[in-house]
């Protein structure tokens, strides 16, 4: 299971990389609505690989069969190969490229409650929560721990459907059935 997971995590996890760095550079120019639908549509289009590791997995190790349970941790370990290329990419790209970029994001946020038309004790409770959210996101481990929990959801659910739909049990022989003594 080893070299499956590794290589299938891998590569899923140099496509997340790719696509999250091509949409970084275009998030500016669609909005932050269309910006979150084209993160989650590439978070799906990586996690396929995991269908396709399960698959070959059972198919070219176990000889066609495969349980739910050892489809879904061949699947989740793809899953988290993944999710931690993800959150290597982010914190390279966060820290050393775009360091200022959740501020516009929180900033966003902020300006969306404000202008919701809440009652301002409402409204300054979750200005301050925002706040306080972005001096966390600073600290680079609360910042990992954010970012690793964005993707793992969906590798988690395409995990489990992956599992369901690919585990093959092995076939029962049917057993012999007593001859009948005719007389």
């Amino acid at each position: 299971m080893k070299k499956t997971v590794l290589t299938f995590g891998l590569i899923a996890g140099v496509i997340i990389c790719v696509l999250m760095g091509g949409s970084l550079l275009i998030a500016d120019k669609i909005g932050s609505g269309h910006s979150m639908i084209l993160g989650y549509t590439m978070m799906v289009a990586s996690f396929l690989l995991v269908y396709f590791g399960i698959r070959s997995y059972r198919d070219n190790t176990l000889a066609g069969q495969i349980s739910f349970g050892r489809a879904f941790t061949c699947g989740i370990l793809i899953t988290l190969i993944t999710t931690i290329c993800y959150v290597a990419m982010w914190e390279i790209v966060y820290f050393n490229f775009m360091p200022h970029f959740m501020d516009s994001y929180f900033a966003a946020q902020i300006h969306k409650v404000q202008s919701s038309g809440l009652d301002p004790a409402t409204t300054a409770a979750q200005v301050a929560a925002i706040q306080h959210s972005q001096q966390l996101y600073q600290n680079p481990l609360i910042n990992m721990a954010y970012t690793f929990i964005e993707p793992l959801p969906v590798g988690l659910i395409i995990t489990l459907i992956s599992a369901a739909i690919l585990r093959r049990k092995i076939p029962v022989e049917p057993a012999a059935a007593p001859a009948v003594m005719m007389r």
